[in-house]
């Protein structure tokens, strides 16, 4: 918990409510960085466990649509500084879609965004953040959501962030924005140059073949190949594209014109490098470059989260739960990466120390 003292003498906690919160990496970013989590909202009741296990916050199972105001302000103690989070879902938004604006715009999460500003308005907090993919700020959603902060006395702040200039050892880029009713926020200045890398992250772990588990770690494990999938990975180098296999092994797409663009599929990560951006995918060698740098596998589950920076042990299901790769996957690709959390959560903390 952050007891905050800011620069003119000022005392005061800072508190939390994550919306859209699943699986909990923002939540356990921000309680990284020293601010406090009081609650956290999702529609996908099957995140509880692993969002109240990990982070010892409460877990509440509601679509934010049908939240109020008073339900939120009531979780913040008295007298303390009130901080609203989160990240609406990022698919209808996302260029990886192909959806046209039509049925973009039919899925009903696209007005999440204008649930989150409704009830920064009836709850009237100190501070606001969300992170969602940089289509976002296209959108005509986003500009509405931007306006109602400004409205209500916001200084309002976003901007494009390069994850690997904060430590986070993937190439992902994230529309973050801040909003304050002190001064114009930002976020804290790059603190990863040169770049953390994937063997940084992943390169101790213990060796295991395609539908291996690790013993001491079930979250360790990577699907199943056959034959032919095996045989392709194995002529794949890191870095390297499709193009490097024989003939024989092409896939029908690849011969087509379309198909010679998508070069990163089936193909394997660098040591020396950030890995590619994590999505719900990244356990599959064919749905983009997820193949592991030397070993003849995608990528484990385990090794998703840890390039996602989740701590080492944080656990997705209870014990006793069977580990489905399609249910964690979604878990890891779809979450905020905990360390970006944790900068926001010391961005806030900065911007109070020096205005409150």
């Amino acid at each position: 918990m952050s007891n905050l003292k800011s620069e003119k003498g000022v005392s005061k906690i800072i508190y939390a409510v994550d919306l859209f919160c699943g699986i909990g990496a923002l939540t356990c970013g921000l309680q990284k960085a020293g601010i406090q989590v009081v609650a956290g909202y999702d529609i996908d009741k099957s995140c509880r466990h692993g969002y109240e296990h990990n982070n010892s916050v409460k877990f509440y199972g509601r679509s934010v649509s049908d939240l109020s105001g008073d339900e939120i302000s009531a979780l913040y103690p008295a007298d303390s500084l009130k901080i609203l989070v989160g990240c609406a879902p990022c698919q209808p938004f996302s260029t990886h879609t192909n959806k046209s604006r039509e049925k973009q715009e039919e899925d009903e999460r696209w007005n999440l965004l204008d649930a989150f500003g409704r009830l920064v308005e009836e709850t009237c907090p100190d501070f606001v953040s969300m992170e969602n993919v940089t289509n976002l700020r296209n959108q005509g959603v986003f500009r509405t959501f931007v306006a109602t902060l400004e409205r209500l006395g916001y200084f309002v702040n976003y901007q494009i962030v390069d994850c690997p200039d904060y430590g986070i050892p993937q190439k992902r880029r994230r529309l973050i924005l801040l909003a304050s009713k002190l001064a114009k926020p930002c976020l804290i200045e790059p603190t990863h140059i040169p770049h953390r890398t994937t063997y940084d992250e992943i390169g101790n772990l213990p060796k295991i073949k395609a539908g291996e588990v690790c013993t001491s770690d079930p979250l360790h494990r990577a699907p199943t190949m056959n034959d032919t999938m095996l045989a392709r990975i194995k002529q794949s180098v890191p870095n390297g594209t499709w193009l490097d296999w024989e003939e024989e092994l092409r896939t029908p797409c690849h011969r087509t014109e379309s198909g010679q663009s998508y070069k990163s599929v089936y193909g394997r990560m660098s040591w020396d490098k950030p890995s590619p951006t994590i999505t719900t995918q990244f356990y599959n060698f064919g749905t983009g470059r997820f193949g592991h740098p030397e070993q003849d596998r995608a990528i484990s589950l385990r090794e998703g989260a840890l390039l996602q920076t989740f701590p080492c042990d944080y656990q997705f299901v209870a014990p006793d739960e069977p580990i489905h790769f399609t249910k964690i996957g979604r878990y890891i690709g779809n979450a905020v990466p905990v360390r970006l959390g944790e900068v926001i959560g010391l961005s806030i903390i900065e911007h109070f120390k020096r205005h409150l």
